[in-house]
């Protein structure tokens, strides 16, 4: 299993303990953007076709909404939520 983390911009990110990420062998970097570059497509997104899915979960469902990523079964982003 991979955790994936993700921002619109890299900030420096602290130092944290490796047992932290529940175990995980590797972690994995899926885009480097400046600050800038996030603030570049803000201004960006309105002018051009930008359509969000999420699909929303309760806290309590956060196994159920894993199992429907790894189905394939959502368009989109899981969301939990409190």
């Amino acid at each position: 299993m991979c955790r994936v983390c993700l921002s619109i911009h890299m900030s420096d990110i602290p130092g944290f303990a490796y047992a932290d990420l529940w175990g995980e062998r590797m972690i994995r970097s899926v885009a480097n953007l400046t600050r800038q570059d996030g603030l570049d497509f803000l201004q960006l997104a309105p002018t051009i076709p930008v359509h969000t899915s999420t699909t929303a979960f309760a806290l309590e469902q956060a196994n159920e909404a894993l199992a429907c990523l790894r189905a394939g079964a959502l368009r989109g982003a899981a969301v939990l939520v409190m």
